[in-house]
C-alpha cells in the first residue's frame, strides 16, 4: 500500500487550491470533512453489527450444544442404572 507523505499532501492541497480557488477552498474541505465523518460513522455502525451477529452466532451455537450434551449425558446415565 502506498504511503503518502507530507511533499504529497501539500502538492495535492496546492494543486486543489489552483483548481477550485482560494474563496471556495475552505467550504470544500468542510463538506470532504463531512463525507468522510458520515463514511467512517457508516463503518462503524456496520463494524458493530457484524461483532453483534458473530457473538449472537456463537452464543446460540453454545445454547444448542449444551442441552444436547446434557440429554446424551441423561441417556448414558439412565443405560448405566438399568
Amino acid at each position: 500500500m502506498p504511503q503518502i507523505g507530507w511533499f504529497e499532501i501539500l502538492l495535492i492541497v496546492a494543486v486543489a487550491i489552483v483548481v477550485i480557488g482560494p474563496k471556495d477552498f475552505p467550504f470544500v474541505l468542510k463538506k470532504v470533512g463531512s463525507w468522510i465523518g458520515t463514511i467512517k460513522k457508516y463503518i462503524t455502525n456496520f463494524q458493530d453489527e457484524i461483532s453483534s451477529l458473530e457473538s449472537e452466532s456463537i452464543d446460540t451455537d453454545l445454547e444448542e450444544t449444551k442441552p444436547v450434551k446434557t440429554e446424551t449425558s441423561n441417556k448414558e446415565k439412565n443405560n448405566e442404572q438399568k
